[in-house]
């Protein structure tokens, strides 16, 4: 899904001064990231929003899945519009696809809304980009005391409201799942374009395609069709946020005609790629 393998790794860094508390339970940390930069993976037991005020980012996290008693990495493409839960303890690693102004916030894991064991993907609404920028302080002393805890309670609360979007792109376990499935998973990937049958990607992988559909549905929960729309949103929308024309990023989906490319982004993301871009 990435367009360049030449990575450039950044520590994790001292989080000692972004550590969250019950006391103190949202800290908001604003980092400027070239494109490419990549933070491997790691977990911390607090949760974590994470989204960009600029730019483009690539989440991937680890999420057991109990009714299938096996983990699974889920892949989330986060252009500015949208922000990706983390739970407490998951694994993830960060790669910035488009230099970005990256805001995190560390969220005591006493606040973490009920049912929300899993990650996400959260619409960032106006409201919630105001009141991050308020708690961060920008170039002034973050605010402290009565403030800082009505601001907590405000992020939170417009959190916990925020409307969810199904853009996470699962990938079976790189140890535990299915190689001829991840294989595939990563071909379609790395050319989303390239053919839209399952038969064809599953012959390239020596399997029927019989067995993968069964496979896509016992390992990663979906279909390949919405696998693949997942697949599909996940390359479009970093093409979308660096302004590419619609026309153009149809037809590297492998979409023979706009329209019906803006038809399946509407649906899925409830506006036209072109309000999306604005909105980016």
């Amino acid at each position: 899904m990435h367009r360049n393998s030449r990575l450039l790794p950044v520590p994790v860094g001292d989080t000692g001064l972004f550590t969250p508390s019950p006391g103190l339970p949202v800290r908001v940390r604003s980092r400027s990231m070239p494109a490419d930069a990549h933070f491997e993976p790691h977990a911390h037991p607090w949760a974590q929003l994470a989204y960009c005020a600029s730019g483009v980012m690539q989440v991937t996290a680890a999420q057991n899945r109990p009714e299938h008693d096996r983990a699974e990495e889920i892949t989330y493409i986060v252009p500015p519009s949208r922000a990706v839960w983390i739970a407490p303890g998951a694994h993830h690693h960060v790669t910035v696809l488009e230099a970005a102004e990256l805001r995190t916030l560390y969220l005591d894991a006493s606040v973490t809304p009920a049912g929300w064991q899993g990650c996400r993907v959260l619409v960032v609404s106006p409201l919630l980009r105001e009141l991050v920028h308020a708690l961060d302080g920008g170039a002034r002393q973050p605010p402290l005391g009565a403030r800082a805890q009505w601001l907590s309670a405000l992020v939170l609360d417009e959190i916990a409201q925020a409307d969810t979007q199904a853009l996470g792109v699962p990938m079976p376990h790189p140890d535990t799942g299915d190689k001829r499935l991840r294989a595939l998973c990563q071909a379609v990937l790395r050319a989303p374009s390239k053919r839209a049958t399952l038969a064809g990607w599953a012959a390239d992988v020596g399997a029927s395609e019989r067995t993968v559909a069964r496979l896509f549905r016992e390992q990663l929960g979906l279909g390949y069709q919405q696998w693949r729309q997942q697949a599909i949103l996940a390359h479009a929308l970093p093409m979308l946020a660096r302004g590419e024309p619609v026309g153009n990023v149809a037809a590297a989906s492998g979409y023979a005609s706009e329209s019906a490319f803006s038809a399946m982004f509407k649906a899925a993301m409830g506006q036209t790629p072109s309000q999306f871009h604005e909105k980016s």
